[in-house]
C-alpha cells in the first residue's frame, strides 16, 4: 500500500484530479505544492499502465448517444453557421433532406456515415417513423447525430415529431438555428420582410398538408398590405390563386417566387395574383421555390410606384 503525504490527501479531497495542473493566481503557494503534485502524477503513473494491461477491463464509460437538429440554411454553405459546420465535423452519423445542398453535405465529416431521407411533397418519400427510428437508433447506438435540415429546423420541419421519438428514451438533444427559406429570399429580391406603414406583421404558411393543398385563413392573406411567405407553395399556385381571389384580393396584387435562393442557380419570378397560375406553368421551375404573396421584389416595386405617379 502506498501512503500519501498529508498534503497529498488533502488535495485528493479537495478534487484534485492525478496528472493535471489546477492554476491558481497564488504563485508561492503554487510552488509550495509542486513537490506534492509531482509526486501524485508519478503515483498516477504507476497505475495507468496496470488499469490498461487488465484483461476485459474498460476505462472508459460508454459514451451516450446525442442528436443535435441542424439547420442546413437555404443552400449557400457560405450562409451555414459556425455553430452548424462544427457540428457537421463531429458528426458521426448525418441523417439529411434530400433539399440539402451538396455545397453544405460537403462540409461534413469524411468519416461521417451520410444518410438521405428525402421528402418530396406530393412524391415519394421517406416515411416519418423510419425517420424517426433511424435517429433513435444511432443514438441509442452512442453515435453522434446530426438531423441536418434544410433552412430553419423550427419552420415545417416536423421537428415536433423527431423530438418526441427521443426523449422516453432518455437521449439528449439540441437545436442549431438556420436561415429560413423567406430570410434568404427576401435578401435575394433586397427586400425586408416588415416595413412600418406596410405590413404589421409576416406570415409563414405551408402551400400542402399531409392530406393535400393547405387551407388557411384566406380573408386575413387576402387583406391589402398583407405579406405572407409560403412554403412548399409552387405546385399549390392555381390552388392559391383561386382562394385569394375568392376572398377578395386584388388581381394586381404583387406576388413574387424566388426558386433556389442564394444557389447560382437562384432565379427570381415577378408576377401579379392576376397571372400567377399561368407565370408559374410556364417558368417551369423544377427546384425548390418560395412564394412572396403581397411582395414584390424592390426593383419591381419602384416601377410600379413610377408608374402609378405618371
Amino acid at each position: 500500500m502506498i501512503h500519501l503525504p498529508p498534503l497529498v490527501q488533502r488535495d485528493r479531497r479537495r478534487g484534485v484530479v492525478p496528472g493535471t495542473i489546477t492554476r491558481t493566481a497564488n504563485a508561492g503557494r503554487a510552488a509550495h505544492h509542486a513537490p506534492a503534485r509531482g509526486m501524485l502524477a508519478r503515483i498516477a503513473a504507476l497505475f495507468r499502465p496496470q488499469a490498461q494491461t487488465v484483461p476485459g477491463l474498460s476505462t472508459r464509460a460508454p459514451r451516450r448517444g446525442q442528436v443535435a437538429f441542424v439547420g442546413a440554411g437555404p443552400g449557400d454553405p457560405e450562409l451555414l453557421t459556425l455553430r452548424a459546420h462544427r457540428e457537421l465535423q463531429e458528426a458521426d452519423v448525418v441523417i439529411h433532406d434530400r433539399l440539402v445542398s451538396n455545397g453544405v453535405l460537403a462540409l461534413c465529416h469524411p468519416g461521417a456515415a451520410m444518410i438521405p431521407v428525402g421528402k418530396q411533397g406530393f412524391g415519394p418519400s421517406v416515411p416519418q417513423d423510419e425517420i424517426n427510428a433511424l435517429i433513435l437508433g444511432h443514438a441509442q447506438g452512442g453515435a453522434r447525430v446530426v438531423r441536418l435540415k434544410g433552412g430553419d429546423p423550427t419552420v415545417f420541419g416536423r421537428l415536433d415529431e423527431e423530438i418526441a421519438a427521443l426523449e422516453p428514451a432518455g437521449i439528449d438533444w439540441h437545436i442549431v438555428p438556420g436561415i429560413t427559406a423567406a430570410s434568404a429570399s427576401a435578401a435575394a429580391i433586397g427586400q425586408s420582410l416588415t416595413q412600418r406603414q406596410r405590413n404589421r406583421d409576416i406570415r409563414f404558411m405551408t402551400g400542402h398538408d399531409m392530406k393535400g393543398f393547405a387551407e388557411h385563413d384566406w380573408a386575413m392573406v387576402a387583406r391589402p398590405g398583407e405579406v405572407t411567405a409560403v412554403y412548399m407553395g409552387k405546385r399549390a399556385a392555381r390552388f392559391i390563386q383561386g382562394r385569394m381571389l375568392m376572398h377578395g384580393a386584388s388581381p394586381a396584387t404583387p406576388v413574387t417566387i424566388v426558386e433556389n435562393a442564394s444557389l447560382p442557380d437562384q432565379r427570381i419570378l415577378s408576377t401579379t395574383l392576376a397571372r400567377l397560375a399561368a407565370d408559374v406553368a410556364a417558368a417551369g421551375l423544377d427546384g425548390p421555390a418560395l412564394t412572396f404573396l403581397g411582395l414584390a421584389p424592390r426593383a419591381a416595386q419602384a416601377e410600379l410606384r413610377k408608374e402609378a405617379v405618371q
